[in-house]
């Protein structure tokens, strides 16, 4: 298998260059760029089109919130993995909102690091051991919104074209007609989607739908 391309945002020096030692002794990755703001960051993903980027959230010029979500408008394919010292949940959802495939700490492990990148790769998304196990996370509501926004990355196109059209007031026939399939296609689709954010009823898809921007008010 080809190494993944990884660049690496991050506005401190030794940070980027103890990164760049762990991740070129190790076949699976070739590290193809350094950015010490989130406008390098983007510039360099329109240059060297890497698959994954490390993303620090505080950085001069652009923050890392602000760079993800230009880079995923610029290229979709591109992994975002936020690499942060902030656990709070604002900064969790902001970063999960912008369009970050994971959500990792700076005290994680390198073997960590390793599992984050092969679960964001897998469509699964991540979120960092130390916050997921943190007692605020383990239960309320706070928890809920994380959970939902991290398995955000998981759908598919039809599931956001669905959901899309849900959150519209869309009823399933109305969604099989305007997409050529079943109603009980459309029905399958609506139950994934709750499944896969944790949902339980329309009302709350619609408003998942909305906080991501999928629709307007």
């Amino acid at each position: 298998m080809e190494p993944r391309r990884v660049l690496i945002a991050d506005d401190q020096t030794i940070m980027r260059e103890g990164l760049k030692m762990l991740l070129s002794s190790d076949p699976s990755f070739e590290v193809v760029g350094e950015a010490q703001n989130g406008i390098e960051a983007v510039n360099s993903v329109k240059s060297q089109k890497p698959d994954l980027v490390l993303m620090d959230l505080s950085m001069p010029i652009m923050d890392g919130v602000s760079a993800t979500r230009r880079i995923k408008k610029l290229s979709p394919r591109t992994k975002i993995l936020v690499l942060t010292v902030h656990r709070g949940e604002e900064h969790i959802l902001s970063a999960l909102k912008s369009g970050a495939d994971g959500y990792l700490l700076k005290d994680a492990t390198y073997k960590e690091l390793a599992l984050a990148v092969e679960n964001i790769f897998s469509g699964k998304g991540y979120l960092s051991r130390s916050v997921a196990q943190k007692p605020s996370a383990g239960n309320g509501e706070g928890a809920e919104r994380i959970e939902s926004h991290t398995s955000w990355g998981t759908l598919t196109r039809r599931e956001r074209e669905i959901l899309t059209m849900i959150a519209e007031g869309g009823k399933s026939k109305e969604i099989a007609c305007r997409l050529a399939i079943s109603s009980k296609t459309v029905e399958k689709h609506r139950t994934n989607l709750m499944n896969k954010l944790n949902v339980h009823n329309i009302s709350s898809l619609t408003a998942l739908a909305v906080e991501m921007g999928l629709v307007s008010v």
